[in-house]
């Protein structure tokens, strides 16, 4: 590992990452909005940014100078893959000089026909200092990207793929097999809603946590506050 990654490594160590993003179809969507949030994010204590699309990351940087895990969400016909799904959006975010570029490393195969197995060994080849970060569903699928050389393991997509959505997140099980059997960080990501939840997977020896929805997300958060009140309407357990 190149000093840079130890350097990189070292500063998200038992930090918590926020995730700033907003879709086309959220209010929050906004590069100067997320620059912002992230800047929040920076005051609360965050060690780290994860973000997408250029315009986003760009804007971030303005405003923190805090390690970034960067990728580009971008939907293509035919394939379920859509977090850094090719090797066009990585060059993007290799270019644009992104501490950490985190891409799908499902099982799923990639709008251009291949499989994370053929499609890394040339990211690594033409990358060869760039820190990646696999972002997986299962145990399977992290111990893959592991043999392949990525540097980090998430469980970004744990829950979110077609065989994974029973799962109850975030997936302590997971998480600390994880931690047990492999000897590069694994950054715990995906249903960390509460204190409780972050004080849960670093217990099992994470090196990081991504919070996205619960901290970013006000309308998300809103929509957990207000289905808990009509729970309680339905239930008869409000006070009338």
């Amino acid at each position: 590992m190149t000093d840079n990654k130890d350097k990189i490594f070292k500063q998200i160590k038992n930090k918590l990452i926020v995730s700033c993003q907003a879709l086309p179809d959220e209010p929050l969507h906004s590069s100067f909005i997320m620059g912002k949030m992230a800047y929040a994010a920076y005051l609360g204590g965050a060690g780290g940014i994860r973000a997408n699309s250029i315009e986003d990351i760009r804007e971030i940087k303005k405003n923190v100078k805090l390690p970034i895990i960067g990728i580009i969400k971008k939907v293509y016909e035919g394939s379920e893959v859509f977090i850094t799904p090719t090797e066009n959006e990585v060059e993007l975010l290799y270019n644009e000089g992104v501490d950490i570029i985190a891409t799908d490393a499902t099982k799923r195969i990639r709008p251009d026909g291949t499989t994370i197995s053929e499609m890394f060994p040339k990211l690594r080849e033409k990358y060869p200092d760039q820190i990646f970060m696999a972002d997986c569903s299962t145990y399977e699928e992290a111990k893959e990207a592991y043999e392949l050389g990525f540097d980090c393991l998430g469980t970004t997509l744990c829950g979110y793929t077609e065989y994974t959505k029973d799962r109850k997140l975030p997936d302590l099980e997971l998480i600390g097999r994880l931690t047990k059997d492999f000897d590069v960080p694994v950054i715990a990501e995906g249903g960390i809603w509460a204190p409780e939840d972050i004080k849960k997977v670093f217990s099992l020896g994470v090196h990081a946590a991504v919070v996205g929805s619960a901290i970013t997300r006000p309308m998300e958060i809103t929509k957990r506050f207000v289905n808990a009140i009509d729970e309680a309407v339905d239930s008869g357990t409000c006070v009338k």
